[in-house]
């Protein structure tokens, strides 16, 4: 997924998140720093959200259902993997991909998986602290071999 499929996406998705939380549009403005007229002409169609208003979303309402199924549970590591593309960071603790991912590779030392929904890929450790998440499979087999050679 890149950027401008996620903010077309995540401008969709807001009226449905509004509404999920029981938001006016006057207070949903609010708690995304955008005017009531703004959020308006999104949840119209008539223009798409920024990249900032769209992570800003996707953070406050983490816990959204509407945002969980829409992208196959957190979507933290996804918006990750489209901000750091082209550099590895250092990520947080995972469950180990039980709902929303798919084992592409395993070894001893770390796992690739696959998001199904948005088809991301991360790179978790042995104990599943993810070290790293792409959209593209080769960085992510790249950034295994290198996690391989600092353990």
């Amino acid at each position: 997924m890149k950027r401008d499929e996620f903010i077309s996406v995540m401008s969709k998705e807001l009226k449905l998140v509004r509404t999920e939380y029981d938001l006016t549009q006057e207070r949903m403005a609010f708690c995304l720093g955008i005017s009531k007229k703004t959020l308006v002409e999104i949840e119209k169609g008539r223009t798409p959200m920024g990249w900032s208003v769209a992570v800003t979303l996707a953070e406050i309402f983490s816990e959204s259902t509407v945002l969980q199924n829409t992208f196959g549970g957190d979507v933290d590591d996804m918006i990750k993997a489209m901000a750091f593309d082209e550099m590895g960071i250092n990520f947080r603790q995972t469950h180990g991909g039980k709902v929303f991912w798919r084992q592409i590779e395993v070894t001893d030392k770390w796992k690739i998986q696959q998001n199904y929904i948005s088809q991301h890929y991360r790179l978790l450790t042995a104990s599943n602290r993810c070290v790293y998440s792409s959209f593209h499979l080769d960085k992510v087999r790249k950034a295994a071999q290198e996690y391989e050679k600092e353990v």
